[in-house]
């Protein structure tokens, strides 16, 4: 069976992302799986740069095909302050979620517009080919505190409400979020691009 590398050591980002790809015919492993430590600078401008350089980056280091993320939020009131930088943003990556979701909830308080874009970027890199890219967009707002606990490696999920839904990413089942989440749309493209293309 083809094995296939998820670039990530966060544990919430692999298993959203496995909830989509589960059902493929591969054998998929995390950094965490295949014992790889080292970690690549994200010095893109934008989410579909730092995608391709983790997936190029840790493709090299596997010789695996490999998948890799890039997402994050934007929020209108913070004007342009997270982006491709959100997990580094505010309390920064050293922080745990709980801290992180503290700063950023208490940056928000002063803020009547709470509109926020949640964007993600799949990128797929097989040796010798061209890396492909798939995004994902969903739009809603920010809510004053978390409606569930957080989920490890993915606190924005508790206060980050869809438009059109009365219920937090993490508080969606499943299914109901992949098919509007950010992350969702863009691995379903990957997903159908691996399942035509690749196994």
């Amino acid at each position: 069976m083809q094995k296939i590398l998820i670039a990530t050591h966060n544990f919430g980002k692999f298993k959203e992302l496995m909830e989509v790809l589960e059902e493929l015919p591969a054998k998929f492993v995390s950094l965490n799986d295949e014992k790889i430590e080292e970690n690549v600078e994200e010095n893109g401008e934008t989410y579909e740069e730092n995608a391709i350089i983790k997936a190029e980056f840790f493709g090299r280091e596997s010789g695996l095909p490999t998948i890799a993320d890039d997402s994050g939020i934007h929020v209108d009131a913070l004007n342009g302050e997270l982006g491709v930088r959100t997990r580094r943003w505010g309390a920064g990556e050293k922080a745990n979620d709980e801290e992180w979701l503290d700063f950023f909830l208490s940056r928000m308080s002063y803020e009547e517009n709470r509109k926020a874009e949640f964007i993600s970027v799949v990128a797929f890199c097989q040796p010798g080919q061209e890396t492909k890219v798939f995004r994902g967009e969903c739009i809603g707002q920010i809510l004053e505190e978390p409606q569930v606990a957080l989920e490890p490696g993915i606190p924005l999920s508790a206060v980050f409400l869809p438009d059109g839904k009365d219920k937090v990413f993490s508080a969606l089942s499943k299914h109901e979020k992949n098919e509007i989440s950010h992350r969702g749309k863009a691995i379903k493209q990957c997903y159908d691009y691996l399942l035509k293309h690749f196994l």
